[in-house]
């Protein structure tokens, strides 16, 4: 037990500015290794998994920033996912999308502890945060129309968030047999790319306070 509770976080990130925001948040603590994993789910399980073979972690966390479903996840807020799925991961028909588990060729989840996720939750709403839990959506090309993001709400019940990098860091995390969570701060609505109205200044500001309580209940 107190080899494991010696061992480390890796939080797996996007970008730079990421990072940045996160490590405000962590300030001088070493149990957590923050790295930059680049851009899209093939990067960051790649990244990750890269990340794992070189040394020893107890949780691996997809940390950064991310679309949020209206009415869901409001711009500014906190999601901490209880499901991370691919949402593109399967094929289109005449009918639809259909999933890689309905073509019968795996699975497009990866399973989030419940009690993990209730933990840190709990911790950011005593913290004074706004944070939802729900379903978050990996995907290789963001939404960019309304029509794409009704159609994602509808297909994913309570999907609260989507992101770019959470299905490869979880991925590379359970093949290891870890833990895994995903936390998105809430820079813009998933829809039309209106950049007027993201909020990037809030949204890292949300990222950084919610690395705060990381290093509280971790």
């Amino acid at each position: 037990m107190k080899e494991y509770q010696a061992k480390r976080v890796l939080i797996m990130v996007a970008v730079e500015a990421e990072r940045e925001a996160i490590v405000r948040g962590l300030g001088d603590t070493a149990r957590f290794d923050v790295r930059v994993a680049g851009v899209g789910p093939v990067a960051a399980a790649v990244r990750t998994a890269q990340a794992l073979a070189a040394a020893e972690y107890r949780l691996v966390i997809s940390a950064g920033i991310g679309g949020g479903f209206p009415g869901r996840a409001e711009v500014g807020s906190l999601v901490v996912a209880s499901d991370i799925l691919a949402a593109d991961l399967g094929a289109e028909t005449a009918e639809g999308y259909c999933s890689v588990e309905k073509l019968g060729f795996g699975s497009s989840r990866v399973p989030v502890d419940a009690v993990l996720v209730q933990k840190v939750t709990e911790a950011m709403r005593t913290a004074g945060l706004t944070v939802t839990t729900g379903p978050v959506l990996t995907l290789s090309t963001v939404t960019g129309t309304a029509a794409t993001a009704s159609e994602l709400a509808d297909r994913v019940p309570g999907a609260v968030a989507e992101a770019m990098e959470g299905f490869g860091v979880a991925f590379a995390a359970h093949d290891r047999g870890l833990p895994v969570l995903e936390i998105r701060a809430i820079s813009n609505a998933v829809g039309p790319r209106d950049k007027s109205a993201w909020r990037m200044k809030e949204a890292f500001a949300a990222l950084q306070a919610a690395s705060a309580v990381l290093v509280e209940v971790l």
